[in-house]
């Protein structure tokens, strides 16, 4: 019997990416084996120039139950340095999602817990439905959400994060949006999957390589003082997208009243 893959990576010939969290017996909670396959999944797209766009989500209509139960218990009878080793695992596959070029966006269906939240705060963009759910659940666990609370933070801000990581309260959709986890709610599978092609749509109308050199900067000013460096340093972006073969293709482009070269024709 053929083993299944706990990963799948799906590309069209446009250049979207599906990336499916495979393990619907366990509501796609991940283990090592899921960590290590979403870290060389992302370093796939990472080297892949065609791919505009990556959508997230998870098989069985469930996006992830956040960490395999069985997996943490193995690990917590390893000693500390096997377990920060593990852990770290987790944390740079996070960041890999979170430092992709592309656009990238989490469609969220039904349960997403614990890590699984921390896969959402790694995107740009994040869709649920109505009946989406979303909780914190480390604490009732006896553990802390360490590893996804940079992106967790970045998203929700400190007194939301002080608020659901600590008292690992549900919450649903509507919340989630309220406090900046997500940025869609669909009503309904249709609507679900209208919202999923108006942002493929979208990403098809932007250059490549404004959108990465866009998210390298808002990593450069973020939490930064508004002083003469960062100015400087800012002027400095614009001053080469300007000159770049990508910049010089869009003003032409709309000058000329035609669509940019990478907008497909």
């Amino acid at each position: 019997m053929e083993e299944q893959q706990p990963v799948l990576l799906n590309l069209t010939e446009e250049g979207v990416a599906f990336v499916v969290l495979n393990r619907p017996e366990k509501r796609n909670a991940f283990d090592e084996i899921m960590i290590a396959a979403l870290s060389d999944t992302f370093e796939t797209i990472r080297a892949n120039d065609n791919i505009r766009v990556v959508f997230i989500k998870g098989a069985g209509h469930h996006f992830c139950a956040g960490g395999d139960l069985g997996w943490m218990e193995r690990q917590a009878r390893h000693d500390l340095e096997d377990n920060e080793a593990d852990a770290l695992d987790l944390a740079n596959m996070l960041h890999a999602l979170y430092t992709l070029p592309q656009i990238t966006v989490a469609l969220v269906e039904n349960g997403a817990y614990g890590g699984g939240l921390g896969l959402i705060a790694c995107c740009d963009y994040a869709i649920a439905t109505e009946k989406s759910h979303f909780c914190f659940s480390e604490t009732r666990l006896g553990l802390v959400p360490a590893t996804i609370s940079p992106y967790v933070i970045e998203a929700i801000g400190v007194r939301n994060a002080r608020a659901f990581f600590n008292t690992a309260m549900p919450f649903d959709a509507h919340t989630a949006k309220e406090i900046g986890l997500i940025q869609e709610i669909a009503l309904d599978e249709a609507d679900f999957a209208k919202r999923e092609e108006r942002i493929a749509d979208l990403a098809f109308c932007v250059s490549p390589a404004a959108v990465a050199k866009t998210k390298e900067t808002i990593d450069m000013v973020k939490d930064k003082p508004i002083d003469h460096h960062l100015i400087k340093e800012t002027a400095k972006v614009i001053a080469h997208a300007r000159a770049s073969v990508d910049g010089k293709e869009g003003l032409h482009a709309f000058l000329e009243k035609r669509k940019p070269s990478w907008v497909a024709k």
